[in-house]
């Protein structure tokens, strides 16, 4: 049989890439494989929301899903594997949410609450609903203008690859119920901050301004949003009038944690490069999305670092405890070690689709190695921009360092569909896009955690933010 002359050209180029026995992968090759091949990712996050489920941040719940996690790292090989305890204070969501129309077109509504909710009096709350349409809105309101109702804030939320909008809306949910309840609001509903239509309230946290006393306040589904806003539109001058029934409370302080493990590297007295995510989720949902994916990704990358050659530097692991609630685990990290320098931080909290863009900020001030990694992500169709990398929710300590950070933006088009609702699912993740993920975290820390010199400024050990140089 003859062989075609490009199948033996492919076949002798294959072999010369190929690593020889008993010799290590590149890493260029480890990240490959990582993009065809790679299970890890999907076995983590399989594994913690089958076997743990949703987990509430400062619960029973949350402390099983660091003890599964520590479990699972020390059976890859993770070194130093521990749990850094700190106190939190603590809501829980209750068993009881309730909202419906009472006038003029009486009906149901689907409605969560929203973290940091006051309760109602036990069998809820009637009043006149106060329609705004925007946060800007409600800040217009005279004060006392609310007094005795129930305000509710729309918004204009669309889906968006980069997620910007999450910004433009979020403000609905972050500060609109302290606003509302300023001005005299005994409760607030919002729009869900969120992209999908189905009957599934998105949670997360809103906040009361010191001295404001906090109030019921939960996020209606958006197709029930949208259909009170209906009712607005036809009420013809007659009030809309609602009642509401919620039951959450804080339970004081309670323990959570922060999960931690290393790739130990060759010259651990380097600063090391630091990966994040969080492990806590919201309780509506097993948060495969947020943020079970982005914990599998980050061991999955170091993992594959490791097998490629023992890095330079040490690839410290941070599961971060209680973000959703307040970033409770990121700011005890870097309480804890601030003294501590960290040589780059890197998280991943978007969900598990493609990673499109590469963003760092040492465009201008290390040229050569945020060149040298755009190139190395670009087989993977990942671009870069001019965009300065300002890190993710669990890196507070980088930023308090002034730091190296690197931003791996992932595709946010349908992030927000599935955002802190019950949605947010293992089947919702694209295994090939999850495995895209890993290939493309396993190239950049590979190259990170070898790199000799200071990654934020490209200038000789000790490789230092100048803010720790200086100390």
């Amino acid at each position: 049989m003859n062989t075609p002359m490009t199948a033996l050209s492919a076949l002798s180029l294959a072999l010369l890439s190929a690593p020889a026995a008993g010799e290590a992968p590149t890493l260029e090759s480890q990240a490959d494989l990582a993009s065809t091949d790679d299970t890890l990712a999907w076995d983590f996050v399989e594994g913690i929301t089958t076997e743990v489920g949703p987990r509430q941040a400062g619960t029973e719940a949350e402390a099983r899903a660091r003890a599964w996690a520590m479990q699972w790292l020390m059976a890859k090989g993770f070194a130093n594997v521990a749990d850094e305890p700190f106190m939190m204070d603590t809501w829980v969501p209750g068993d009881i949410a309730r909202a419906r129309v009472t006038a003029p077109f009486a009906q149901d509504m689907v409605v969560l609450p929203l973290g940091n909710s006051a309760a109602t009096p036990v069998g809820g709350v009637e009043a006149e609903v106060v329609f705004f349409r925007t946060v800007d809105d409600l800040r217009a309101a005279p004060e006392g203008s609310l007094k005795g109702k129930i305000a509710y804030i729309s918004h204009q939320m669309r889906p968006a690859q980069d997620g910007s909008h999450y910004g433009f809306a979020g403000p609905a949910r972050w500060v609109g119920a302290g606003i509302a309840a300023s001005k005299g609001a005994i409760a607030t509903v919002i729009k869900s901050v969120g992209t999908d239509y189905h009957r599934n309230p998105h949670t997360g946290g809103t906040s009361f301004p010191e001295g404001v006393k906090p109030t019921p306040a939960g996020a209606l589904s958006l197709p029930d949003a949208e259909n009170l806003e209906r009712m607005f539109a036809r009420a013809g001058g007659r009030p809309v009038t609602m009642k509401i029934e919620m039951n959450p409370r804080q339970i004081g302080q309670t323990q959570s944690g922060n999960v931690v493990a290393e790739v130990v590297g060759r010259n651990p007295s380097l600063p090391p490069v630091l990966l994040a995510c969080h492990i806590d989720s919201w309780w509506n949902a097993p948060g495969a999305f947020d943020d079970g994916a982005g914990c599998g990704i980050i061991a999955a990358a170091a993992f594959h670092v490791k097998h490629s050659a023992q890095p330079l530097r040490t690839i410290r692991i941070l599961m971060a405890g209680a973000e959703e609630t307040g970033l409770w685990g990121s700011q005890a990290y870097s309480k804890a070690h601030l003294d501590e320098p960290v040589a780059v931080g890197i998280e991943s909290d978007f969900g598990a689709d493609r990673i499109w863009r590469f963003d760092s900020n040492f465009r201008e001030t290390n040229p050569a190695l945020h060149k040298r990694i755009a190139s190395a992500v670009a087989r993977f169709g990942v671009s870069t921009s001019n965009e300065v990398a300002t890190g993710g929710a669990d890196l507070n300590i980088v930023r308090d360092q002034k730091g190296a950070l690197v931003d791996l933006q992932q595709d946010g088009t349908r992030y927000f569909d599935l955002h802190h609702t019950p949605d947010d699912t293992l089947d919702k993740i694209d295994k090939a896009q999850l495995r895209q993920n890993v290939a493309v975290w396993t190239q950049v820390v590979g190259i990170l955690a070898n790199q000799e010199t200071a990654i934020l400024t490209g200038t000789p050990i000790p490789a230092a933010s100048p803010i720790m140089q200086a100390q």
